[in-house]
């Protein structure tokens, strides 16, 4: 005679046989980079600014600056903004670690406790007996554990969406570290041209002044006027008061060189104190296509990940219109001793399925529904933002370098005329064949040349690295973040 089987039996070979058929609700994501327009080459890439090579991906050796190539690889370790993004790749890796435990593992709680009292039973039967209840021992232990059978993909949309955060926390890093190096780079060139400055300022000064010197031995022999004096000694104050506000730029911009490489503001680094020339690429810089431009820029990456968990959290709250199974059990044992805990008369089981539903009335989880469905629109406009502004990043970046190198040449060749006219009106000076005015004027068209070209000199090298920061490369090779543990150490 065969054992008719129970009904937990029965309803847990019927989940088993449902589990196969189980599938995950909601709309399943396509890669949408696809749908995304792709410019096969740049309106601004003329071939005398820009290639069509490969970008490089660590871009700052193209300067062959060996002081650039330190100072960014130390950014890149130590900056605090990558400490902080690499933190919320940390945070983003737990949670999916947390998604998928709950997916694979079941959930399980252990309770022990050892108490003295009396229960209201115990006193009612004393007082039906004439006595007094007495306080005792009792000693309890249970375990009990819970797995949710995942039968409409609740927990599986969880972990894709957990999965496609990580992946937007991973973009997120390695966009602010083409953001770092940029900046690295930004501070040292900018360094480097106010030393450039400094330096044409303080020639200027010590022409100006040695000109002042000269005037005044002249009217001392009659040879000049109290005039002439006058107008040499206010452009030699001139060219003074010069140096001094280009040495607080320059600072300014050494103490955010620090700052960027982790070290406080006031740490001295040689390497950039002692620069006094820009650094320039020695050849064109490569850019690359639009379809290469989609798939190095981070920023991108991280709105298409954005996306994906987006979509996938439509599904999570679509799940959430139907029950929650779950397989469960508990085991306990409660005696007045642990020995007396054990016995059979003193320990209990349960074990079987378990639903939970929200329904009959989903109002709020379809109001879920469509608060996600709207999240993950929003999303698909922020990817169709982030491709179009990345586009217009290296157009305007390719631009502005065209325009920035061809006032460098023509602003290089203004300089060097008018160094030859300072020259020789100084020659004419001393023989006496031009007035002073015309000397004055020959000096003062020089020093406003010289700071006009050490501007120009770092506009350019701003536009080079604003390009390959639109450029987005500077990631893949990076080193890892040093990120100190905050815990106390004992």
């Amino acid at each position: 005679m065969t054992r008719r089987p129970s009904r937990f039996r029965s309803a847990l070979l019927a989940l088993v046989a449902m589990m196969p058929a189980g599938c995950a609700l909601g709309p399943n994501y396509h890669p949408a980079l696809d749908r995304e327009p792709v410019a096969r080459s740049y309106a601004a890439a003329t071939p005398g600014i820009a290639t069509t090579d490969p970008v490089v991906d660590d871009w700052w050796r193209l300067y062959n600056d060996p002081a650039l190539d330190g100072l960014i690889r130390e950014a890149l370790t130590a900056n605090t903004d990558l400490r902080i993004a690499s933190a919320n790749l940390s945070r983003a890796k737990a949670v999916l670690s947390e998604a998928r435990d709950g997916l694979y593992t079941p959930s399980t709680q252990t309770a022990v406790s050892a108490t003295e009292g009396r229960s209201s039973t115990s006193n009612l039967l004393a007082a039906l007996a004439g006595t007094k209840a007495k306080a005792g021992p009792s000693d309890a232990a249970s375990f009990s554990a819970s797995y949710e059978i995942d039968l409409f993909g609740r927990l599986r949309r969880g972990v894709e969406a957990a999965r496609a955060d990580e992946e937007a926390a991973k973009a997120a890093l390695d966009y602010a570290r083409v953001a770092v190096a940029a900046q690295t780079a930004t501070a040292y060139a900018e360094a480097c041209a106010y030393g450039a400055a400094v330096s044409a300022a303080q020639l200027s000064r010590d022409i100006a002044r040695q000109t002042a010197e000269v005037t005044a031995t002249r009217r001392n022999l009659g040879a000049a006027s109290d005039f002439d004096v006058s107008r040499a000694a206010a452009l030699a104050s001139q060219a003074a008061a010069a140096v001094p506000a280009l040495e607080a730029q320059r600072r300014s911009v050494l103490f955010s060189l620090a700052v960027l490489t982790g070290r406080p503001a006031e740490t001295v680094i040689p390497a950039a104190q002692g620069c006094t020339r820009a650094p320039h690429l020695g050849a064109l810089p490569p850019v690359g296509d639009g379809a290469s431009l989609l798939r190095r820029r981070p920023d991108i990456r991280e709105a298409e990940r954005m996306l994906a968990g987006d979509t996938a959290r439509v599904g999570v709250a679509t799940a959430q219109l139907f029950p929650i199974i779950s397989l469960g059990g508990q085991i306990a044992a409660a005696g007045a001793t642990p020995d007396k805990a054990v016995l059979y008369s003193g320990t209990s089981y349960s074990v079987g399925p378990a639903l939970s539903w929200s329904g009959p009335n989903i109002l709020a989880a379809r109001d879920r529904i469509r608060e996600s469905s709207a999240n993950a629109r929003a999303s698909l406009a922020r990817l169709d933002g982030t491709v179009l502004q990345a586009y217009r990043d290296v157009e305007t970046a390719l631009a502005t370098l065209e325009g920035v190198k061809q006032q460098n040449v023509a602003l290089r060749a203004a300089r060097d005329q008018l160094r030859s006219a300072a020259t020789l009106a100084q020659l004419r000076y001393d023989d006496g064949a031009a007035s002073f005015l015309d000397l004055l004027d020959a000096q003062r068209s020089l020093q406003l040349a010289e700071s006009d070209l050490a501007a120009s000199d770092m506009r350019q090298s701003d536009a080079e690295i604003a390009l390959f920061r639109a450029l987005g490369g500077g990631w893949k090779s990076a080193p890892a973040v040093h990120d100190p543990d905050p815990r106390p150490r004992p």
